[in-house]
């Protein structure tokens, strides 16, 4: 049994020590959940997460459900663990890479956080259009053909640009796209 020595000094346990069965159970009890409140120390200091993924990974790292949710618990009390907080840090790591905003909701879908915290930490999610037009700048060589044009496209597509945002781009760089948005997109 591995225990911590916070667990060793509130047992008073020392070498040769012999141990009843039931001070024995509460030795193990109180080395379980110390271990999985270090456990969710090591992973929320790693990466932001979520209260529910904190809980899910406890648990597949080997600690009891109860255990998990006592850590987690335990995290929350001490300000450690704060959804709404991991969520304005996945949204503005979001913005930074010029994601947009539907790419900003999925990754908040794949990192779990509710969906009530959604609303209000993309609620002054800012316009990409000058990301959208440095991407467009980098990726569309002037005289640039349909292919290119439809690459550069999807690229910010999947990048979570409303297709509108990129048409808007588009026309700002003057290009004459009208006829194949509307074939390809519209």
């Amino acid at each position: 049994m591995r225990v911590y020595r916070q667990t060793i000094e509130d047992f008073g346990l020392y070498p040769g020590m012999e141990l009843s069965q039931e001070r024995l159970e509460n030795l193990r009890e109180s080395a379980g959940a110390y271990s999985a409140k270090m456990r969710a120390v090591r992973i929320v200091s790693a990466s932001s997460v979520s209260r529910k993924t904190l809980e899910q990974r406890l648990i597949q790292k080997g600690e009891s459900a109860q255990q998990a949710k006592e850590a987690v618990e335990w995290m929350e009390d001490l300000r450690l663990l704060d959804d709404r907080q991991t969520a304005a840090q996945i949204v503005s790591r979001c913005i930074s890479k010029g994601y947009g905003k539907s790419r900003a909701k999925q990754v908040l879908y794949e990192k779990q956080i509710p969906k009530d915290l959604w609303d209000e930490v993309l609620e002054d999610y800012p316009d990409q259009i000058d990301y959208i037009l440095k991407f467009l700048h980098s990726k569309l060589p002037e005289g640039a053909d349909e292919r290119q044009t439809k690459r550069a496209i999807d690229a910010l597509m999947r990048r979570g640009h409303s297709y509108g945002a990129v048409r808007r781009a588009l026309e700002r760089m003057g290009a004459e796209a009208d006829e194949f948005l509307e074939d390809e997109y519209g």
